[in-house]
Order: C-alpha cells, then sequence, then structure tokens
C-alpha cells in the first residue's frame, strides 16, 4: 500500500467545468477514500438560469443552498471523515455563486436565508484550488458538451474565474494549494495524479502553488 496523506478531509475547488471532479474521484480511489459530490442535476432551475440569468437567478442559488445543506447534514457522519472524504466543493462556495449572479437585494435576501438555515458545518484539512484561463475551462466545457452548458458564455465564465481567484487570494480557512492546470489536465493525464500527490504530500505551509510546466 502506497502511503497516504496526512488529510483525512480533502476539498477540490474552482470554476465550471475546470476538472473539480474526475480529480476527486481519481483522488479518492489513490487514497482508498469516499467521495462527497455536488449534486448539479438535483436542481431543477438550473437549466432555465443558463437560458434567463436574470429571471432565475434567485432561485437557483436558494435551491443549491438547501441541496447542499440537505447533503452535508446527510454526510456529517463521524465515520465517514474518518475513513477519508474527498469532496469537489466547498459549501462556501454558494455564496460565492451568490455575489455573481445575484443583485444587491437579493443577496441581502439570500444573506438572511443562509444565516437562518446553514448551520456550522465542518471544515476540510485541505483546499486545493484548480486555476485555469478563461479560454481554457471554455474549451473543456465544450469538450465534455452538457447540454445545459451550451449557453455559457465567456463574460460569465470570466466573472466567475474572477470571483474564485479574489475569494481563494483571502482564503485562510484551511490549508490550500492552488494548482495552475492550463498545462495539467488530470482528465487527460492520469499519470499527474501521482505529482500532485507528491506535492500535497510536500506542503510546509498554510498556502501554496504548484504548475506542473514539465
Amino acid at each position: 500500500m502506497r502511503p497516504g496523506l496526512p488529510y483525512r478531509h480533502i476539498a477540490i475547488e474552482g470554476a465550471i467545468g475546470i476538472g473539480k471532479t474526475t480529480l476527486a474521484q481519481r483522488l479518492a480511489d489513490r487514497l482508498g477514500y469516499a467521495t462527497l459530490f455536488e449534486r448539479i442535476d438535483d436542481n431543477p432551475f438550473i437549466e432555465l438560469f443558463y437560458q434567463d440569468p436574470g429571471r432565475h437567478a434567485l432561485a437557483v442559488q436558494l435551491s443549491f443552498l438547501f441541496s447542499r445543506l440537505r447533503q452535508w447534514q446527510e454526510a456529517n457522519q463521524p465515520s465517514l471523515f474518518s475513513a477519508g472524504v474527498v469532496s469537489d466543493y466547498l459549501f462556501a462556495k454558494d455564496r460565492l455563486f451568490a455575489t455573481i449572479t445575484l443583485s444587491d437585494a437579493e443577496l441581502a435576501l439570500y444573506d438572511q436565508v443562509a444565516r437562518l438555515v446553514a448551520p456550522d458545518l465542518p471544515q476540510p484539512d485541505l483546499t486545493i484550488y484548480l486555476q485555469s484561463s478563461s479560454e481554457v475551462v471554455m474549451e473543456r466545457i465544450r469538450r465534455r458538451n452538457r447540454p445545459m452548458e451550451r449557453n455559457l458564455t465567456p463574460d460569465y465564465l470570466q466573472r466567475v474565474i474572477a470571483a474564485y481567484d479574489r475569494f481563494f487570494f483571502n482564503y485562510r480557512r484551511t490549508p490550500l494549494l492552488i494548482v495552475q492546470t492550463d498545462r495539467l489536465n488530470f482528465a487527460d493525464h492520469p499519470e499527474a495524479l501521482e505529482a500532485l500527490v507528491q506535492r500535497v504530500r510536500a506542503m510546509r505551509s498554510d498556502t501554496e502553488f504548484w504548475a506542473d510546466l514539465s
């Protein structure tokens, strides 16, 4: 058995289509961990949102809030986290998207609801943020060709990526490894997984950056 990592809960984050779920599954398989995946397809408003963001933003955001809350409540079992789990999102991303999609009045309403319903959820032991340019991410979205994502615009994607970069520039809640993935696509290069494991194992500070240019 190859040695694992000193983290029992690892969260993978990044923009739409960047490869979070692929990496989360492969890393979980490598470590023998369970997985916790975001339930995007369960949101009845997501396709409507992509068709008309202004009209359906609040509905899709609140639906995600309650869905993610319910999922974490179901998964918040000591046995799951003690055995190890890799998730493909942070719960904190919910508000990150709310700041992009909602008007000021809608965001104020969202914040009121979130404060009432969101409990003190467990934080991961390590967060891996997959960073990339909007051009590379858009190409990956085109390649996976999900019908609901065909109306995504470059402008919206750029705003999402900018919001992620701002969020993680100030992120101090957990140890953080920022991985630049323009030339490191875990979907196309599965051998890169072992390099990532070694890079995580070598971390010595709370926030580090990795760009494998080999």
